[in-house]
Formats: structure tokens, sequence, C-alpha cells
């Protein structure tokens, strides 16, 4: 069976009650609870893709000599589930399957045919579908790949298992949107030009980490990383990226050039803002000029966006020799217009006029 796998359903021997589920979706965090089933197929170079199952959520019985713990061949994507009033929705799945084959390929792995990540995402949503919460929560979903195959030799693997994982998660924000404090890192750089910035793969996320952590320690939301090569221009955030709104109601965002993870977020509010009659480039954007711009009022907004957080306005910047705040420190007219628009489109309240949203049959 090559890349064509048809995907077995394996009942669960004890799903979760009813009763179970309510009080686990009551306050569910982000990450913490997941649903009762998972998706998973193999592959190797004389079958393909094989062997795909929809079954019980269960752990993996890797060999030590693995190569995803020892060489880190491993990328994943995260999308959600909606409920609207059409029914169960998607929001552009056809771009995190994309992007999982553009990993796939920096990481020297097999690709997901298109039509099989969809498939084996609307499988899991469809069997799970009582987990997606009411409101304004959702299932996020968390679709990965890794190497499987036991060697120790330093090459690309010859197995590989790749596996969808389901979350119900909450708001983000709990008691409605607010603007996040961000902290710039001076010692501490994300991607370099010609490594894995623009793959979603899990070693960008344990190098940031760090960054992270100091962050956190200097009461901030969220890190800001700065270019490898001058260490002056903004890329993006640790699991985000930026955008920085002007007086003249132009959006600037750093430019995609590999170090930066070409968001699907990102790609959706730019269509959006220029529908909305605002000026966009993508350009390079430097540390001193984003201080510059906000002490002298020229800069009126700046926010994050992606999948966890959808849009997220920056109040205020703190770097090791001081800080700044952005506009009135709070929520920006034009970060929440956009966020209004794109939650809109996501859950069926707003016209979808550019075909983004997929109903799961």
């Amino acid at each position: 069976m090559t890349d064509k796998a048809s995907i077995k359903h394996i009942k669960h021997p004890s799903p979760t009650s009813p009763e179970q589920r309510a009080a686990m979706m009551q306050n569910p965090g982000f990450g913490k609870v997941f649903s009762d089933h998972m998706v998973t197929m193999k592959w190797n170079a004389e079958n393909g893709w094989h062997d795909a199952e929809v079954k019980e959520r269960a752990p993996f019985s890797v060999d030590p000599a693995a190569a995803v713990l020892h060489y880190a061949q491993e990328i994943f994507e995260g999308m959600k589930a909606y409920r609207t009033k059409d029914g169960i929705a998607l929001f552009r799945p056809e771009e995190n399957a994309r992007r999982l084959a553009m990993s796939a390929e920096r990481m020297a792995m097999p690709a997901v045919p298109e039509d099989l990540f969809i498939e084996a995402v609307e499988a899991l949503v469809r069997t799970d579908a009582d987990w997606i919460p009411e409101g304004d929560g959702s299932l996020y979903i968390r679709p990965f790949m890794f190497a499987s195959e036991a060697f120790l030799g330093v090459r690309p693997a010859s197995e590989y298992i790749f596996c969808v994982i389901a979350s119900p998660v909450g708001a983000y924000f709990k008691g409605g949107y607010k603007a996040v404090t961000v902290w710039v890192s001076d010692d501490y750089t994300r991607a370099a030009p010609g490594g894995t910035g623009a793959a979603k793969c899990g070693g960008n996320y344990a190098a940031s980490l760090i960054a992270q952590a100091e962050a956190t320690k200097n009461g901030c939301d969220q890190v800001v990383f700065l270019d490898a090569a001058e260490h002056r221009w903004v890329e993006e955030l640790g699991g985000m990226n930026v955008f920085f709104v002007m007086d003249d109601g132009t959006l600037i965002t750093p430019p995609l050039g590999g170090t930066i993870l070409p968001g699907i977020t990102r790609n959706s509010i730019l269509k959006l803002a220029q529908e909305a009659g605002l000026k966009v480039e993508e350009k390079p954007y430097s540390f001193e000029q984003w201080r510059k711009d906000a002490e002298s009022g020229k800069l009126r907004e700046a926010f994050a966006c992606g999948t966890a957080a959808v849009v997220a306005g920056i109040g205020s910047v703190r770097f090791k020799d001081g800080s700044f705040s952005i506009g009135n420190s709070g929520d920006g007219e034009v970060t929440a217009r956009l966020r209004a628009s794109l939650v809109g489109i996501q859950r069926g309240n707003v016209a979808d006029n550019h075909g983004w949203v997929r109903l799961v049959k």
C-alpha cells in the first residue's frame, strides 16, 4: 500500500463516559486534557504510508535506539476544529498539510500526501466529535511525525510514524482578551539562515525554551527573537508571528526568508488586512526602530498571532536595559478588528469569501 492508506477503525475498549468527559472539559486549560482516540500510520520505503488506524489513544512503544530520540527527526502541526451553526469546521487544513510537507522536506522525512493528511485529521475529528467544546472552546489538533527506525548512524531514518491526537481547549485568555508583555532576548536566537526556522520541528521549540524561561523570569508572557546575523531585526515570538500597526494605517510584519515560520494565521491576517484597506508591508523592522516608533507615537499597535491565541495585542516591551509601552498598552482598534474578522470566519459568524472553512462531513 503506497501513500493510499485506508484508515481502519478499531473500537475503543473503554471510552470515557459522557459524565467524565463533561467534568474533564469544564476547565481543560491548554493541552492538558486529551480525547479518547488517535490516528496512526506508518511509512517505509517498501510500502509507503500503510497501517492507518483510528484507535484508542495510548503510549507508543519505541526502541531505545529510535532515531527521533537521538537525532530529533520530528515535525508537527497545530490546528483547531470548531462547532459552528453549520456543523464542525476546520480552518484552512490544506495549509497545515502543505506546511507539514515543507517541514518534512527540510528534515529529510517523507511527506504525508495532502489528501491523506486531511483524511486522518477528519477521521479523528469525526470519531471524537463529542470532545469539541461549546462556546469559545475548540478542539486543538496535533498532527505529528517522527523517525521510528532503530539505528545510531547519522542519516535520515527509513521508518516513520505519523500520528494525530486532539485536546479540547477553552478560550486562550481567561476573562477575555488581554494585551501581553514581551521580552526581547539579547542572548539567544531562534534560527539562522540555512537552518530550520521555517520548519515546524520540535528542535526549534526546544532551543527557545531557555529564552522563554528568561522572559517569564522578567514578568513577560512571551519572548521576542532577533535575527542571528546582526541581532538587530525583529523576527518572531517564541510561538507566534508579529505585526506592527503604524499611525498612517500601515501594517508591517517581518518578511519570510527561511528563518521565520510561515504562519497560517499570519497569512490569513495579511489577506484580511488588505481587504480592510490597510497598506501591508512585509519588510525588515529593527528593534531600535520599534522602540523609537513606540516612544514617538508613530507605532500605534503591535500584536502577535498564531493558532493557539489567534491574535494577541502587545501592550509593553521589556529588554535588558529598560522597557517601553505601545499605544495605550491595551488592545488596539486595528488589532481587535482583525481578530474579530478572523475569529468570525473560523466560527461561521462572518461570511467566508476565501474558501478557508472546511466542514467535516
